[in-house]
């Protein structure tokens, strides 16, 4: 007989994971303040038998062969298994509402023609699509992703040996994964072989966050072929993108990046082995990470073995607080090549370089002078607006009652999962030295945006504490409620913001209030990581004042939302390129840092 997790009359289950979490809570902490619903509302949704059988499967590494049913009775977040595309389709195709497909030896051997992704995927927690062997032998035919995947989440894209030798044609990428969450966006041996093909990516992931773009053996051994970046990666944060044998033994490409990574926060790119035995190719690298938050680019064996390359760099890297930029062996055993730098960014290095073809002119030395540093500080503003959103950090005169002040988006972004119950976690590995195991529980292809997501929160969880912080990651409300009463007692209570009322619009403060009082005071904060079910990441860090305040409507007067604010007085282990430094004009342990708790997280303290 199957356990629900309610009984007749409405009452919870006492065998339901919340009826479990609910006893624990009045176990381990002294008070009878209300418990956040939120939070009760993240238990498992697993009845006590599906629990028992999932366990026992977990204890037997057995989970992967149920990963689909565990998936949808846990709330959890896992990828589909994509198989072949067995799917026929009218020539010259618009794709429309597709989501999750793989397109498999779609177009092979098309003659003309055209296929239209438009609004393929669009607003989508999680889209997964591969393209794979798509257009291969074709002649002429073209391909284009318009508004690809538009204001997605967690967003998997694969493009495997798409266009292998085709003739003629072209790709037009434009607005393709525009404003999304975690983009992990892979083109492997894409255009192989092709003979006159034209590439055009344009609003390339633009205003998208903490994501990658990998293009391996991309363009390899083709002729002609022209690949133009535009406005790739603009205004998007922590963006990688890696090029790795990228145009190889490739003859008379044209690629050009204009614009690239430009006005962005900390860009993150790396060409290995890019033109590497080329013939007659020409790059162009226009304003490239202009106007960034630091960034650093590798170039390894760039143009290495090519003949008659030509490469322009050309106000390249002149971001604010600069990055990094280092060639090894850029142009090495190269012949007939033409490098050229011009207005050029600082902090490089070049190791083992063309001695010969090479120019530089007018580096940019960011210390000349006062002007230099009114323009820096004026470059800042604009920056601010694009990346550091207003309101996110503020200071904490700020919490007065009347003061007008803008608040961010605190919207819970992340997809929503659900814990799983400790006695599942517990049978389940939780470590880099064990992330092979959880990529074959949960599915996790080499490269995947799975793989990613596993090995990232993995890394943070592990992560050594900074400064005076102690720090744990749980992935139930017990071992959060274990860690915040080791840290701060028995009496304590979970505190959030209300709601998301007052989001991205100017609010005004209401009445403010102290927690301790308004002096110094221990908190534990818990922020959501991404992982397939529900993590937090939960750390106390010294010296912190917590404020709970009335949120209003500037015009009206009326309250819309109750927030709570965590200022942060020690910030002297901070990083001088943090976000808050930039909104607030200052460097690290020279001025306090305040921040609302988002939607969905919280923090600790002590009763009153």
């Amino acid at each position: 007989m199957q356990v629900g997790l309610a009984v007749a009359g409405g009452e919870e289950n006492p065998f339901s994971p919340k009826a479990h979490l609910i006893r624990y809570w009045n176990k381990e902490i002294r008070n009878d303040i209300e418990k956040p619903s939120f939070l009760l509302s993240k238990a498992s949704p697993l009845t006590a038998v599906q629990t028992a059988v999932f366990a026992k499967l977990a204890a037997q590494n057995s989970l992967s062969t149920r990963l689909p049913e565990f998936c949808s009775a846990a709330h959890l977040l896992c990828f589909p298994d994509l198989g072949p595309s067995l799917e026929s389709h009218d020539k010259d195709s618009s794709f429309s509402g597709y989501v999750d497909r793989n397109f498999t030896n779609y177009g092979t051997d098309r003659i003309g023609g055209a296929d239209v992704f438009k609004n393929y995927s669009p607003e989508v927690n999680i889209p997964v699509n591969s393209f794979r062997s798509y257009s291969r032998h074709s002649t002429g035919h073209d391909d284009k992703f318009h508004n690809y995947a538009f204001e997605g989440n967690v967003v998997d894209q694969s493009f495997n040996t798409y266009a292998t030798k085709t003739t003629g044609g072209a790709g037009d990428f434009s607005k393709y994964a525009e404003s999304v969450n975690v983009p992990n966006l892979r083109f492997t041996s894409y255009s192989f072989q092709t003979n006159g093909r034209e590439q055009n990516f344009k609003g390339y992931s633009v205003n998208a966050n903490s994501g990658d773009q990998s293009f391996s053996n991309y363009g390899k051994d083709g002729n002609g072929a022209e690949n133009d970046f535009s406005s790739y990666g603009n205004s998007s944060n922590v963006i990688g993108s890696e090029f790795s044998s990228y145009q190889r033994t490739s003859n008379g490409g044209q690629d050009t990046f204009t614009a690239y990574a430009f006005d962005g926060n900390n860009p993150q790119n790396n060409f290995r082995n890019y033109g590497d035995g080329a013939n007659a190719a020409v790059e162009k690298f226009t304003s490239y990470r202009d106007q960034s938050n630091v960034g650093d680019d590798s170039f390894q064996s760039y143009a290495k073995n090519s003949n008659g390359e030509e490469i322009k760099f050309s106000n390249y890297g002149k971001s604010f607080n600069e990055g990094t930029d280092k060639f090894t062996g850029y142009g090495k055993d190269a012949t007939g090549h033409s490098i050229g730098f011009k207005i050029y960014g600082v902090n490089n290095t070049f190791k083992e370089y063309a001695e010969d073809g090479v120019t530089f002119s007018r580096y940019t030395n960011v210390s000349s002078g006062p002007e230099e540093s009114a323009n820096k500080l004026a470059f800042s503003g604009s920056l601010v607006k694009r990346w550091v959103e207003p309101g996110k950090f503020f200071r904490e005169s700020k919490l007065k009652k009347g003061v007008v002040m803008p608040m961010p988006d605190i919207k819970d972004k992340m997809p929503e999962r659900s814990f799983l119950p400790r006695v599942i976690t517990s049978k389940l590995p939780f470590s880099t030295s064990k992330a092979s195991d959880l990529k074959k529980i949960f599915h996790a292809a080499d490269n995947s945006t799975m793989e990613k997501i596993i090995v990232d929160t993995l890394a943070e969880c592990e992560r050594a504490p900074s400064r005076g912080e102690t720090k744990r990651c749980v992935s139930s409300v017990e071992d959060m409620i274990d860690f915040a009463t080791s840290v701060l007692g028995r009496n304590v209570v979970a505190r959030t913001t209300e709601s998301v009322s007052g989001s991205k619009k100017n609010i005004m403060i209401g009445s403010v209030k102290g927690i301790n009082g308004g002096k110094v005071t221990q908190s534990v904060s818990c922020h959501q990581s991404l992982f397939p079910y529900l993590v937090y990441y939960c750390h106390s860090v010294p010296k912190v004042r917590v404020y709970t305040a009335d949120i209003l409507d500037p015009n009206s007067k009326a309250k819309i939302n109750h927030g709570v604010a965590i200022c942060h007085l020690d910030t002297s282990a901070w990083s001088p390129t943090h976000g808050a430094f930039l909104a607030l004009g200052s460097k690290p342990g020279r001025i306090e840092v305040c921040h609302w708790i988002f939607e969905n997280d919280l923090t600790w303290s002590v009763s009153d």
